[in-house]
């Protein structure tokens, strides 16, 4: 199955799960909104993020109204911040968080932490053991073909892998936008299955009894706390 079933700790989308996820991209598309400009066209990180709103059934006035408050004048400001965790029995965990309150997020994070009785590291303390890469997933070309289109294109990658018929290419986070660009010039029609810049764990672990349990506790607090937008880890599950 390769890599892919390993991206990321997988999310409910009902009830309050789905309020999380709309909160998620309205504040990620106001900020790239912010950053690069209101264009779909002339602002791909924007783009990006509005075809994987909509792949994700997000209402099109959320997406709107995010990008209405740059348009209008409004002025939030949100910061990228990572934490990074060691879990029960070899477990770790990277948190992805973006927020308007760093203060609020800290709090947060370190509840979460006393009440899983888990320890939040240093800076790099977890990350070095996980790899940064870009997923470009699609169907409709094979290893060879696909292979055939970056070198063409002239872009480097680190790993082709197919998964089913799925095509599955791994980068550096700063080449995404060229692997899409060589596979749609291959592909014109091509729709991106996957299309992620992730942390991927070079090991994974198994764990069982209360161990799980303690770390599935971790995983569902985690995702109750609003500044939360992605949670990694090297779990099995």
């Amino acid at each position: 199955m390769g890599r892919y079933p390993n991206i990321a700790a997988s999310k409910q989308k009902n009830g309050a799960a789905k309020g999380k996820l709309y909160s998620m991209y309205a504040k990620e598309i106001y900020q790239a909104a912010k950053m690069g400009g209101t264009s779909l066209d002339a602002n791909a990180s924007l783009k990006r993020l509005v075809d994987k709103a909509k792949k994700e059934q997000v209402p099109s006035d959320i997406i709107n109204r995010a990008i209405d408050k740059v348009n209008s004048g409004a002025d939030e400001s949100y910061e990228n911040t990572k934490y990074e965790v060691f879990g029960p029995a070899g477990s770790t965990v990277i948190i992805d968080c973006l927020t308007d309150n760093l203060n609020r997020t800290v709090s947060d994070i370190r509840a979460v932490i006393n009440k899983t009785h888990t320890k939040l590291g240093a800076i790099n303390s977890v990350s070095y053991m996980y790899d940064n890469v870009c997923v470009v997933g699609f169907k409709g070309l094979s290893e060879e073909d696909t292979l055939e289109a970056l070198i063409d294109a002239g872009v480097d990658v680190e790993d082709i892998e197919s998964d089913g018929d799925s095509i599955l290419v791994y980068g550096n986070p700063t080449a995404l936008y060229d692997i899409k660009k060589a596979i749609e010039m291959k592909l014109p029609n091509v729709e991106f299955d996957v299309d992620e810049i992730t942390w991927i764990a070079k090991d994974k672990i198994d764990l069982t009894g209360e161990y799980l349990e303690s770390f599935n506790k971790l995983l569902t607090l985690l995702d109750e706390v609003e500044d939360v937008q992605q949670v990694y880890h090297n779990v099995n599950l």
